[in-house]
């Protein structure tokens, strides 16, 4: 256990108590439209979608994952864009079309077998906010809708789209002394 109030990272100072709770997750649940992206949605004349992804937050996923951390998005929208970069990080929780988050974050805890407390959920705007709320570690990226952030327990230092994710697997992996800075290919 920390004994100081605060620990200096990358992204700033941070809580200890938050550091802490981070060394329980077993599962990272994220939002996708701006939170692996910065929200925005380009159509094409053709009606094709285009979004923008960070390798640096795909690197980070693939962190997660090979420490044994289960990840999962569950997102509102459908999008083949999404679904193919998730299942090239690797992702095997992929929920879209999702109006009902808390629902599908309960029969995922119910069938991973988790506690909120194992749980840590990443999020940009209000569908967002009960997943929050509940999970162990409930985050809202710099950019999140201002309410959003109000109920988080951590606010990135970063946006969305932009590292935010990331900065998430970064301090659940140096708080459970997994984080590398050495080797691996970006995604």
């Amino acid at each position: 256990m920390t004994t100081a109030s605060t620990v200096s990272t990358w992204y700033g100072e941070i809580p200890a108590q938050l550091l802490d709770r981070l060394q329980n997750i077993k599962l990272v649940i994220f939002d996708v439209d701006g939170v692996f992206s910065d929200g925005r949605i380009y159509l094409g004349n053709q009606g094709e979608e285009f979004k923008a992804f960070n390798t640096r937050d795909g690197f980070g996923v693939k962190g997660l994952l090979n420490n044994r951390i289960e990840v999962a998005v569950i997102t509102g929208r459908r999008s083949e864009i999404v679904e193919q970069r998730m299942q090239a990080l690797g992702v095997n929780h992929i929920y879209q079309g999702i109006e009902d988050k808390i629902s599908c974050y309960e029969e995922l805890n119910r069938n991973l077998q988790l506690t909120d407390e194992q749980i840590a959920c990443m999020g940009d705007d209000v569908p967002d906010v009960q997943m929050i709320q509940r999970a162990g570690v409930g985050v809202a990226v710099n950019d999140a809708h201002p309410w959003v952030q109000q109920q988080a327990d951590y606010v990135t230092s970063l946006r969305g789209g932009y590292g935010a994710v990331r900065e998430l697997t970064d301090l659940i992996l140096l708080s459970q002394g997994h984080l590398q800075l050495h080797g691996g290919v970006s995604l």
